[in-house]
């Protein structure tokens, strides 16, 4: 632990801040795991689900927790997927 006030500041805010960071990654996860079930199950709540899985994605690319790329490329996977399962149907 640091002895200078500014140093343990910083520490407090950078902790503050990586479980803020740990709890929307979290959140982000989920939500792209419960899209990705449902369009496994070929559920009718399918595209529902993709969309807000898309929204999810967007703010956290736009907040800087994940790469603007990274989330094109998953919206882009979830998407074809939801396709594909579409028109096995």
């Amino acid at each position: 632990m640091p002895n200078i006030k500014s140093a343990i500041k910083r520490v407090k805010v950078n902790q503050k801040k990586a479980d803020q960071n740990k709890m929307k990654k979290s959140e982000l996860r989920t939500v792209i795991k419960k899209a990705k079930a449902s369009v496994a199950d070929s559920a009718d709540k399918a595209a529902d689900q993709v969309k807000v899985a898309q929204i999810a994605l967007d703010k956290a690319a736009g907040k800087g927790l994940i790469h603007k790329k990274a989330a094109a490329r998953k919206k882009s996977r979830m998407v074809k997927a939801m396709n594909a399962a579409s028109a096995a149907k």
